[in-house]
């Protein structure tokens, strides 16, 4: 279910005339300091299982330096495409959503596109949603930008959810336009700073299938000490239309989905590993 933003709370402040004058002086003064901080979002959403532990509120931002050929978002590519948005507004929707969340055991994911193409207004939402919601926080990155990522915003973050999409070099590249290495790097940062990750590897057949391909993922992710689960994720076709309605050509047009057959193998290679893979 995806929730398109819709119109930002009214944000204008209603004056209390029977207020105390130190309380009716103050708040005026805090309202002219306070500088809000927006965002290109693309929309939220609620989901489950998918996007972090538990039910979870996911605010999908918009801009991604990443132009994968199996995107089913290829519409949060740009930042242009999404809306200007306060984290006021973001934080008031998923207050929304509170009790449920927690009740659910679940809490709330930055994803995108690329939040990290945004680390000032993503930092922001973690930081809000962590302290303010009390919600647990997942950050979703392909981990190309995490140099972006300030000690301050990871200390805001209890998961992070890491693609990596290939391990060989080659394939990396054609798969995303961009290196494997700023994503290794970040890895092994999220590793030295103890940060509990789940990876993500979309099984491409006859392209990140090989079993060399995956068990050098899997090797990689098993020597990081913080990896508590790899999803592999079955390549679909889901935003073909997309690709379509923006007038790109979609490559991957004929390639068929794994067989349940494929998705395990991959999924016994993480294994054997020493990985929970799902």
């Amino acid at each position: 279910m995806t929730v398109l933003l819709g119109s930002g709370p009214d944000a204008a402040a209603t004056r209390t005339p029977a207020a105390p004058a130190p309380v009716a002086a103050a708040t005026p003064a805090a309202a002219a300091t306070h500088r809000p901080v927006t965002g290109s979002v693309h929309s939220w959403d609620l989901s489950t299982g998918v996007d972090g532990p538990g039910t979870r509120f996911v605010t999908f931002l918009a801009g991604c330096p990443l132009t994968c050929l199996y995107c089913h978002n290829p519409d949060t590519w740009r930042m242009r495409s999404g809306r200007r948005t306060t984290a006021d507004d973001v934080i008031a929707e998923a207050a929304k959503y509170r009790a449920f969340i927690e009740a659910a055991g679940g809490g709330a994911t930055v994803s995108g596109g690329e939040p990290l193409l945004q680390p000032v207004f993503t930092g922001e939402l973690l930081h809000r949603l962590k302290h303010e919601l009390g919600l647990h926080t997942a950050l979703d990155t392909s981990g190309f930008l995490g140099a972006r990522a300030t000690d301050a915003l990871l200390r805001d973050v209890d998961l992070v959810l890491l693609d990596i999409k290939s391990w060989d070099r080659d394939t990396y590249r054609h798969v995303t336009g961009r290196p494997l290495r700023p994503t290794l790097d970040f890895a092994d940062r999220l590793a030295a700073l103890g940060k509990e990750v789940w990876v993500r590897f979309v099984l491409v057949p006859g392209l990140t299938d090989d079993p060399a391909n995956i068990d050098g993922v899997a090797r990689f992710a098993a020597g990081l000490g913080n990896v508590s689960r790899v999803d592999v994720l079955p390549f679909h076709k889901l935003g073909e239309a997309k690709w379509d309605a923006l007038g790109k050509d979609f490559t991957l047009r004929d390639t068929p989905a794994p067989t349940p057959e494929q998705v395990a193998a991959a999924k016994a290679i993480f294994a054997a590993r020493g990985l929970r893979a799902v």
